[in-house]
């Protein structure tokens, strides 16, 4: 049957489904139905209010689904239908040499043409037009055999098929050619002459179109008939054939410029827009000339632009035709295709066909599709909806358009800001932007509510989406320029505002984050040192700052100094840059410069306002940090510097808070740098500083060490006084001061009477530790005596006596921080001090006794594992819950530390170990870790230590429940615990062989059974026990006698067979012998209750190492035949078994020995 020109008015052909139609025999193909019965429709089905405002209404293509509501019945045999998934065929494979999906033996020059990429498209476009001009029938198909070859087909459409056959024959005939059994077809490659395959077929359709739309494109053939060729193929059951004509591969996904379907689409939607433009164009010249007088009139110019204006006409009508038989042919299926790729594509055209022809497409009857797939669960389709509105709503006058779209949709707009994938989230934050920008008072102050704390967010790019619309909303509501507002000074109204929010939002501690959110938008601002300066050194009115207020613009002052200076996230906000590149460096060095000459003269002042704020006077302090010193000379800026260190030695009197102290210790350390040119003057002042606290110190010790008891203020003065003196001693060298001796005088008197305060051994203890560390480094620095060697060694042990004396003191943070020094010295003086070349140190290595070693690890278990929380707590204090846990955390991270550092025995992790699961909330990522890094260091003495945990515990449990454990919870923790744990030992056998044998032990099974059965359960065998004793001793000589079980000959004969073979995956050994080795879940020919021979059990372990050497596969068959030089006997076993569950019954049951009780 000859193919006939579709009728016009029914979608070009492809929607009235017509027989002569290129699509007509699949309009119920199972590619259909897939695509609209097994995607997800969540969020994507239609509503009620889909009416007569959509733009599918008349479309048949819905009325031929909903009439067929049967299945279409199947064609015989002999008519050639193809299955969804036929067989694989020898003739339809591609050739073993070339597997390119483009071999044809009938070439194709178009095809060519776009794949060898050497000609311009417009001269290949050019020469078919004129073989279309002389013969439409052969220039057609050839473009059709371009798209077939284009899906990978080796079909070929010829004349008499064109002319005769129904179109689903033709695309039956094609999908036999097809090689279905390859994946590949040449837009699913991504190699780089297929990517320019990819773009030049596109760009073929564009170019197609733009030289028809004058001439051929409305001859009523080619168009009409190419969009029902791609309609046909897009519903083909062939997975090339649908992303060929429809969309890509599966493998390209959002591939831009890669749809024929959807870019002939688009070309037409520009050809409209220019047939539009065409039409005012005629209208405004015919306006005009009917404007003219009688006499001024040209001559049938009216009728003549009538003429024009009717042709325009038809010419808008056929193209709109054109347009809606692809859009009810192709995207009203497509839109909702299982595969996310050509969903998104299809939101992605859309968005582009709304904004170059809104007056079209920019209708609610469109807009709906995309707010449908808002809904979608996939990320990309979900992120390509929101780039396409963000393309509608970035003009005011399409975004005015939109009104009952965003009324509809702005529920799901606001809510996509906390989407899952960050991504998404972000441009859902960009779009509500330009929602604001362009559309007043269409999101109230509840959605805006929603927005505005996520410029706390961790994902950098989401907050600072956020940050920009917290700008545009609150802090520059009239959309004024930011250079204009500085340019008038109103950067006081912005401080106002940025300082309102930052206390309402009541996270006071993230000031940093907040100004890397506003930092791209309001950076400008945000550098106005000078003007924050005044306004903190404004004196209290009507319009000047409160206490909240100061303190927070303190705060937004110094991170967006540390913001201009750094140029890095904040902590846990985005990956840091490793390296700038020179323009950043400069860029910060200039900044740098900015900030030193605006705060120089202004850092004194403001401490000298806030000198009794120790929170204020804390963040100030850092100011320095971020200062270029040398200007301090340079701009002859001495008297400031001397104004600087004036106020620095009053917060140290004024204040023993330790976030002051610390902050001015950090901030003189800054001042100290030997390289500055005024060291010496700060060097001074640091130790005059030191001199005054040292002597008030000398002067109260006597009184301290001799007094039985002392008032208050004698204890607080003393000690203000040695925290002050030990914080300083950790940024500073006061070791010419020789604290040691004073210091070592009180941490004896509190370990002999116990007489001093908890107050004053604590800094005392951290002076001592300090010390000695200043000490190691002088030492490690440059050449030493041995007198320094021997005279510090005998510090460091006075130093740990008295610290292991401490761990025992009724005060608990006494205890704490002696366990804290203890270790970090036990780290400091480890094995490695005297490695690199550094073995004159080697009297300095501290070795850890058993008594010490029991001492840290029930430290361990009192303060951190079995750590409960107070009855009486308060159940609002989470602040503090959690800065105990931190605690908790730091201490047991310094006993792990001791063990990767092999500084104690591996085997004392076991207490550490075995809180694995219980605590794993808590210190799960510290404990994994340290398993993972002692793993590393002995395999064999890791697994023992595992199996030492779990000893443990059950012994525990034995000790507390007796014979009725097993019932018990904590029973089943123990084996949770242990499945753990042979998940730690990995997939890789090879290396696992030596620690299961070690850990695999008969001995330790009797025991174990020994302390679990009862006595009358003893004298009977176990049979677990007995299973496992019967897979390591050699087999029973009876055996082989036995019968064999009935239905094993084949698999027995199977693995005859298979022996007689060089098999790759079990290697043999080259011994003369190989015991035999019997499956777990097999019993012995033995009975289970007799007893075996002790000489049996002999070698057993030996035994398994070369039996465990066969398994190597997921699953083996394995029959082994051994010649014992002994009793001269042959045996036979069968294994198996896989891998997963030999290693997991190995290590659970087996080991335990708990798995029948």
């Amino acid at each position: 049957m000859r193919l006939r020109r579709p009728t016009r008015g029914c979608a070009s052909g492809s929607s009235s489904r017509s027989p002569s139609a290129w699509g007509a025999g699949s309009s119920s193909s199972p590619a259909t139905e897939q695509g609209d019965a097994e995607m997800d429709l969540s969020g994507l089905v239609p509503s009620s209010e889909e009416g007569s405002s959509s733009p599918d209404l008349g479309s048949d293509f819905e009325v031929m689904l909903r009439k067929s509501s049967k299945r279409v019945a199947r064609t015989p045999p002999s008519q050639g239908q193809v299955a969804k998934r036929p067989r694989r065929r020898t003739a339809s494979r591609l050739p073993a040499r070339d597997t390119s999906p483009a071999c044809s033996p009938e070439p194709n020059q178009l095809y060519e043409a776009v794949r060898s990429g050497k000609t311009a498209l417009e001269v290949v476009v050019d020469e078919w037009l004129e073989t279309y001009k002389r013969d439409r029938e052969t220039g057609f198909l050839e473009l059709a055999n371009f798209f077939i070859r284009a899906c990978g087909c080796k079909g070929v459409v010829t004349s008499e098929m064109f002319r005769k056959l129904q179109n689903s024959e033709i695309i039956q005939q094609l999908t036999k050619q097809f090689a279905e059994d390859s994946a590949e077809y040449p837009l699913a490659l991504s190699t780089q002459p297929w990517r320019r395959f990819r773009e030049g077929l596109c760009e073929l359709v564009a170019t197609l179109v733009r030289r028809c739309q004058y001439s051929v494109l409305y001859d009523e053939f080619l168009a009409d008939t190419l969009i029902s060729l791609l309609t046909g193929l897009s519903d083909s059951q062939v997975r090339a054939f649908r992303h060929t004509s429809t969309l890509t591969g599966p493998r390209n996904a959002l591939v831009p410029g890669s749809s024929p379907a959807m870019k002939l689409m688009t070309a037409l939607v520009n050809v409209a827009l220019g047939v539009s433009l065409h039409k005012e164009n005629n209208q405004r010249q015919y306006d005009a000339e009917q404007g003219k007088g009688p006499g001024r009139r040209t001559a049938n110019r009216l009728e003549t632009l009538l003429e024009q204006r009717k042709q325009l006409q038809e010419q808008q009508e056929e193209i709109e035709n054109m347009m809606n038989a692809i859009f009810k042919g192709v995207f009203v299926h497509r839109y909702r295709d299982v595969v996310p790729e050509i969903r998104s594509i299809c939101m992605e055209e859309m968005g582009k066909w709304m904004q170059s022809y809104s007056t079209s497409f920019l209708t609610d009857g469109y807009l709906k599709y995309i707010g449908w797939t808002l809904h979608d669960k996939q990320r990309d389709v979900r992120l390509t909806c929101l780039k396409a509105l963000q393309g509608l709503y970035s003009s005011q006058d399409t975004a005015v358009r939109m009104e009952l779209f965003t009324s509809r949709f702005k529920a799901r707009m606001v809510s996509m800001v906390l989407d899952k994938e960050p991504d998404v989230a972000v441009e859902a934050v960009k779009l509500l932007t330009l929602i604001l920008q362009n559309m007043e008072d269409v999101l109230t102050e509840e959605d805006c509510q929603g927005i505005y704390p996520v410029v706390f967010a961790s994902h950098r790019a989401l907050a600072t989406a956020a940050g920009e619309f917290l700008y545009r909303k609150l802090l520059d509501p009239k959309g004024e320029a930011r250079q204009e507002r500085l340019q008038r000074g109103e950067t006081r109204a912005f401080f106002h505002l940025l300082l309102a929010f930052f206390i309402e939002s009541e996270l006071h501690e993230h000031a940093t984050y907040l100004v890397d959110s506003l930092w791209d938008c309001a950076a400008a601002l945000l550098k106005d040192w000078e003007a924050m300066a005044v306004l903190l050194l404004e004196e209290s009115s009507d319009e000047g700052l409160g206490d909240p207020q100061e303190s927070a613009l303190i705060q937004i002052l110094v991170a967006s100094m540390r913001q201009a200076v750094e140029g890095q996230p904040p902590v846990g906000r985005g990956p840091r840059k490793k390296v700038l590149s020179a323009w950043e460096r400069k860029a910060q060095a200039s900044e740098r410069v900015r900030i030193t000459q605006y705060l120089i003269p202004l850092l004194p002042q403001l401490l000298a306002k806030f000198s009794a704020d120790a929170e204020k006077v804390t963040l100030l302090l850092a100011a320095p940090r971020y200062f270029d010193l040398s200007l301090y000379c340079t701009g002859r800026l001495e008297k400031h510097l001397e104004l600087l260190l004036g106020q620095l030695q009053e917060a140290v009197e004024k204040h023993s808070g330790r976030e002051v102290l610390e902050a001015a210790s950090r901030a003189l350390h800054v001042l100290c740098d030997p390289e500055l040119p005024f060291h010496g003057r700060v060097d001074y002042a640091r130790s005059r500083l030191v001199d005054q606290l040292t002597d008030k110190f000398q002067q109260e010790l006597p009184e301290l060490l001799q007094a039985s008891f002392l008032d208050e203020d004698e204890v607080y003065s003393m000690a203000a006084t040695l925290k002050r003196i030990s914080i300083f001693h950790s940024a500073h060298d006061l070791t010419p001061w020789k604290l040691f001796e004073p210091c070592h005088q009180i941490m004896q008197r509190a370990v002999d009477t116990g007489e001093i305060p908890t107050q004053v051994l604590i800094p005392a203890m951290t002076c001592l530790h300090f010390y000695v560390l200043w000490e190691l480094a002088h030492i490690s620095a440059g050449a030493f005596m041995q007198e320094h060697v021997l005279e510090l060694k005998r510090k460091v042990d006075a130093l740990c006596s008295l610290c292991q004396s401490c761990l025992t003191d009724l005060d608990p943070s006494v205890q704490e921080q002696a366990y804290v020094l203890l270790s970090d010295h036990l780290l400091m003086f480890g094995p490695q001090l005297a490695q690199g070349g550094r073995e004159a140190l080697s009297s300095l290595v501290l070795r850890l006794d058993a008594g010490l070693q029991a001492q840290l690890a029930g430290f361990l278990m009192d303060h951190v594992f079995n750590h409960a929380e107070p009855m009486d707590a308060d159940q609002d204090d989470s602040e503090g819950r959690i800065e105990a846990l931190h605690q908790r955390r730091r201490l047991l991270a310094g006993f792990c530390k001791l063990v990767v550092y092999n500084v104690v025995e591996l085997s004392a992790a076991s207490d550490v170990f075995k809180h694995y699961v219980k605590c794993y909330d808590d210190y799960g990522d510290i404990i994994k870790e340290t398993l993972n890094q002692a793993r590393q260091i002995d395999r064999a003495e890791w697994g023992r230590t595992l199996l030492l945990s779990l000893k443990q515990l059950l012994t525990e449990l034995l000790l507390q429940h007796g014979r009725g454990a097993r019932l018990s919870k904590a029973f089943a923790e123990i084996r949770d615990l242990a499945r753990r744990f042979a998940l730690l030992f990995g997939p890789h056998q090879a290396r696992n062989r030596t620690v299961l044998v070690a850990l695999h032990s008969l001995a330790y099974l009797e025991q174990s059974c020994q302390a679990v059965l009862s006595p009358e359960q003893q004298q009977e065998a176990w049979t677990p026990l007995l299973t496992y004793r019967n897979s390591l001793r050699l087999h029973n000589p009876a055996r082989s006698q036995a019968q064999p079980r009935p239905g094993s000959t084949t698999k027995r004969r199977h693995a005859d067979e298979s022996s007689g073979h060089s098999d790759s995956s079990l290697q043999l050994s080259s011994r003369l012998a190989t015991p035999t080795l019997t499956s777990t879940v097999v019993k012995g020919a033995r009975g289970m209750s007799q007893p075996l021979p002790e000489d049996e059990d002999k070698g057993s372990e030996s035994d398994f190492v070369e039996r465990h050497s066969l398994m190597e596969e997921e699953e083996e068959v394995v029959v082994i035949q051994e010649q014992s030089s002994e009793e001269e006997e042959d045996s036979q076993g069968l294994v198996t078994r896989s891998r997963s569950n030999r290693l997991r019954d190995l290590f659970d049951s087996s080991i335990l020995g708990l798995e029948e009780l």
